[in-house]
């Protein structure tokens, strides 16, 4: 590196840090950070993301650049202001920025941001002992990372320290995360296939059928494939909110237990109160023997993630406590963050608050595709962690986009383009959802106008409808 780009370096971040500083800008620092953004994100991050996600160009004349939010509503760096439907895939349980959580990490920032590593750190075994009262069973012990998939990663290794097995069994259309062992659970071929060969002895089975989960069990012990666990999300979130029949965790609690395998939940999106239960498996009051938490955990404002399980299975930990590290996992900052989050999540009752928003919210979407039934397949989901499924993905992308015009950031499904995903913040006002289901009135509404237009047809036989893709912009339909 000479001296010159050294030089440069040192330019550049003192500019960018300035705007890090600065809590109002002015319209001319506005366009230049939204050119200086769209610029670096092509040129050094990812150049497919900016084409990716069209909601960028599709917000007038300046791209939509994110600046700071508050409850259940963001604002651009121009100023415009969205209602959050999206909720950062499962971050902002408590909204944007909640004082209580920010609070919580600005006093750590003063004290410890990181710790030494050898001291023991309070706040580590104080979120640890928290998430002791609020799991399900006999969960006691806890692990702390950086993210989802790290979590997941780490619970497929504990249940291979324990049972001295390596296989496991997930479900088609599951998505537990893109690191090289999560992602062998993950069932989508499009994800999977670019990094294969992934982890062996993986099997996957369709979601919600237990008996099919029963007949590989069967398969496999006839055959000599040792299965460690089976690994499920309580509803599948990627998928397009799709929840099981009641039997179905039921049955594979009866099922772990016949055949001696472990059953871990994948509670990374339905976990915090998602759902309408503080865990997505308390609907069917199963307890698991592993649970994996991330993305609400830290409150909306730290990343953080863990995989907890029993006394009994964290004995292979506990023998060897080196046997699983991470160097900034579970650091003090993250574990304020998440401890303030459970204190908010019990105190402002969110849970109730998801169940009671959820019921009302999945009621009128159900209203509204009942009278489009030419655009609507089905809308699934528990809680705010809604579905609304449409009959190809040129409608949901039109629909996202155009929400996305009318001020309401939705999206569709890492899995399944066609779903758009309803995930606001728990704490979404009735008032804000109503708002909401008023401009999808409205897009729905502008997409009929236009059917006449050229490059737009209706097959109603089919209850197809194609749009032209060079007609209608897509918004971020897909994540």
């Amino acid at each position: 590196m000479s001296s010159d780009g050294l030089l440069k370096a040192l330019n550049d971040s003192q500019q960018y840090l300035d705007f890090v500083q600065k809590q109002q800008l002015s319209k001319r620092e506005a366009e230049w950070l939204i050119d200086t953004t769209v610029s670096n994100f092509a040129q050094y991050y990812n150049s497919g993301f900016i084409e990716y996600r069209k909601s960028v160009a599709e917000a007038g004349d300046f791209a939509a650049v994110e600046w700071t939010g508050r409850g259940a509503t963001f604002r651009d760096v121009l100023g415009r202001e969205y209602i959050d439907c999206l909720g950062g895939f499962g971050l902002f349980n408590l909204g944007w920025a909640h004082p209580k959580v920010v609070g919580a990490v600005q006093a750590q920032l003063q004290k410890s941001p990181l710790p030494t590593q050898e001291l023991l750190d309070p706040l580590r075994g104080m979120l640890a002992h928290l998430l002791a009262e609020i799991t399900p069973g006999d969960i006691q012990y806890s692990f702390f990372v950086g993210s989802g998939t790290e979590a997941v990663e780490g619970a497929m290794k504990l249940a291979k320290l324990y049972t001295r097995k390596s296989g496991f069994i997930a479900a088609v259309r599951g998505f537990h995360g893109k690191t090289a062992g999560s992602l062998s659970l993950t069932g989508k071929a499009a994800f999977r296939k670019p990094a294969l060969p992934l982890h062996n002895n993986i099997y996957h089975v369709p979601y919600g059928d237990a008996d099919a989960v029963e007949q590989q069990l069967r398969i496999a012990r006839e055959v000599g494939n040792d299965i460690a666990a089976i690994v499920m999300e309580p509803v599948q979130g990627e998928a397009g909110a799709i929840v099981p029949p009641d039997d179905f965790w039921p049955r594979l609690r009866q099922l772990c237990d016949e055949y001696e395998v472990l059953l871990i939940a994948d509670e990374v999106q339905t976990g915090m109160g998602r759902t309408g239960k503080l865990w997505g498996v308390e609907h069917w009051d199963v307890a698991p023997d592993i649970i994996c938490s991330a993305k609400a955990l830290g409150g909306g404002v730290m990343p953080i993630g863990a995989f907890m399980s029993t006394p009994k299975i964290w004995s292979v930990m506990n023998s060897n406590p080196f046997i699983h590290t991470s160097t900034t996992g579970g650091n003090p900052l993250a574990c304020a963050a998440a401890i303030a989050a459970i204190n908010v999540t019990l105190e402002e009752n969110v849970v109730e608050q998801a169940a009671e928003k959820g019921e009302y919210f999945i009621a009128r979407l159900k209203e509204i595709a009942a009278r489009h039934p030419d655009i609507y397949t089905d809308i699934t989901g528990k809680g705010l962690l809604i579905g609304q499924h449409f009959v190809d993905d040129e409608i949901g992308y039109a629909i996202a986009s155009g929400l996305f015009k009318r001020g309401v950031l939705i999206s569709g499904t890492l899995n399944n383009s066609r779903v758009i995903r309803v995930e606001p913040p728990l704490v979404i006002t009735r008032e804000e959802i109503d708002t909401i289901l008023n401009r999808l009135e409205d897009t729905i509404h502008e997409l009929y106008s236009s059917l006449s237009t050229p490059g737009l047809t209706v097959m109603s036989e089919e209850h197809v409808v194609a749009l032209d893709k060079t007609g209608i912009q897509s918004s971020s339909a897909v994540a």
